[in-house]
């Protein structure tokens, strides 16, 4: 009886310590973002480069040069995506003159429709347009604030980013003998650091399928619609699928006003939300389970909790970065017996039966 009494006392003593961990380190998480975003991200940019350089060094090309190589043609990649949707997205501002004159006809109709059914007098519409432009303005004022403070952060983690991954794939031989200090019991420090990296690779080479998929299908709808610009709303509507559902609703606003603009009907913006709501049904239950959770061995209710969980602590970073990061805890449970059940709560239904 003494004996269940203390075993009970330690499953709940362990119990209670796993949960501290998880508070201070969600407080530590949050605390230090503006630290460990930039570091987590030149930590998943490294590892994905990592056998590149490797490839590279074999071939008689030294550590610094084949580094300074991959981030180049990571560089060139990005720079070559940007510049296409840029030039797209500097085409559809060339409409906004046939928006603009679309939407102010809508207003009059609705203005004409609100005298007409409901006796609301013009003053008064001016008096609700007034206090909602002032409510507007000042919402918009906050809003740039935060855009600006936003663009500065950003651009400075577009600097220490690079800097970040040259200093981990040059130091890489380094940070593994730290980590062999720190944990000098653990015989599997390569095995798992093997694991994490292929873990990385196959959630970044995972999330490209489902965009370029996305992407694929969206700009191929818009198409067979007749839709201008298709590629550019394509392609924002696919990146826009990392937040869950939402995305891809505010992914389609653009395309359908410009729709509604070149063709002047209801039908039109109604076979996008069909084409968008069948995209985002294939992408949720098809696509991006096969693509990035079988790849992570990680099920799909976890990946989702993950982004939610990763937006409420890192916002938009959080939510790309948390689901690799449940993907290594995966490993390292996999591996220690003690962690069986959470191995079990994380994988799929297929491996554990």
């Amino acid at each position: 009886m003494l004996l269940e009494n203390k075993k009970s006392l330690s499953s709940k003593l362990n119990t209670l310590d796993i949960l501290q961990y998880v508070i201070y380190g969600s407080l530590i998480l949050y605390v230090g973002r503006d630290v460990f975003v930039p570091l987590s991200f030149a930590l998943l940019i490294s590892f994905v480069l990592y056998p590149v350089c490797i490839w590279l060094e074999k071939r008689g090309i030294g550590r610094m040069t084949a580094i300074l190589l991959c981030i180049g043609m990571l560089l060139l990649v990005v720079i070559a995506i940007v510049g296409l949707l840029a030039k797209q997205f500097f085409d559809f501002l060339q409409e906004w003159p046939n928006l603009e004159t679309k939407l102010n006809f809508a207003v009059q109709q609705l203005s004409q429709w609100l005298i007409d059914s409901y006796e609301i007098s013009p003053e008064q519409q001016a008096h609700w347009i007034a206090q909602a432009t002032d409510q507007t303005f000042s919402n918009a004022f906050t809003f740039l604030k935060q855009t600006i403070s936003f663009s500065a952060f950003s651009f400075v983690m577009l600097i220490l980013i690079p800097v970040y991954v040259v200093l981990i794939l040059f130091y890489r031989n380094l940070w593994v003998s730290v980590l062999f200090r720190i944990f000098p019991r653990q015989e599997n420090i390569k095995e798992l650091l093997f694991l994490t990296i292929q873990a990385y690779y196959n959630f970044i080479k995972g999330m490209g399928l489902v965009y370029l998929a996305v992407g694929v299908l969206n700009s191929v709808g818009l198409l067979a619609l007749g839709v201008p610009h298709a590629i550019l709303f394509g392609c924002i509507a696919s990146v826009l699928t990392f937040i869950p559902y939402i995305g891809i609703m505010v992914g389609s606003l653009l395309p359908i006003a410009m729709a509604w603009i070149t063709y002047d009907s209801i039908w039109y913006p109604i076979g996008i939300i069909m084409i968008f709501t069948f995209v985002q049904y294939l992408e949720a239950n098809l696509i991006f389970p096969l693509a990035v959770s079988n790849r992570l061995k990680v099920n799909t209710m976890v990946v989702l909790l993950a982004i939610f969980i990763g937006g409420i602590v890192w916002g938009v970073a959080g939510m790309i970065l948390f689901v690799p990061f449940v993907g290594i805890v995966k490993l390292i449970a996999d591996t220690d017996p003690k962690l069986e059940t959470l191995s079990i709560a994380l994988g799929t239904v297929s491996e554990k039966k």
